[in-house]
């Protein structure tokens, strides 16, 4: 299972601790975790073996976003910042229809990210 993990800069943190509390889960061999550039490189710092593409801003959530069209990337885990404006907006938007479309189950915040890791936990 493929798991994308994307964090906004006031949600990196956040983000980090999330994935600080479910090592054991991400550490599975049947999950594959990819990531946008600088949360990728935060989460290999946790030990966590992470394939990372752009930032966000520079294209990374568009990078995701295809994979998950293409059927390639089955959860997605993006804590925005909800306090902020973002000049790539229209890209973070992009990647909730294209999960929306797919059908892909997208987290965007840690409460709803657990649910998520809980349900599919012993289905791996």
């Amino acid at each position: 299972m493929e798991i994308a993990i994307i964090a906004h800069d006031g949600m990196k943190a956040d983000m980090v601790q999330f994935l600080n509390n479910n090592l054991e889960f991400l550490r599975n061999p049947k999950i594959n975790l990819i990531a946008t550039g600088t949360t990728g490189s935060k989460a290999e710092k946790l030990g966590l073996k992470i394939t990372k593409f752009l930032s966000g801003p520079k294209g990374g959530d568009a990078q995701i976003a295809a994979r998950v069209a293409e059927g390639k990337t089955q959860m997605v885990i993006f804590f925005k910042d909800p306090m902020s404006s973002h000049p790539h907006e229209p890209d973070i938007n992009m990647l909730i229809r294209i999960c929306d479309v797919h059908d892909v189950p997208l987290a965007t915040n840690d409460a709803t990210a657990q649910l998520l890791f809980e349900a599919i936990a012993n289905k791996l």
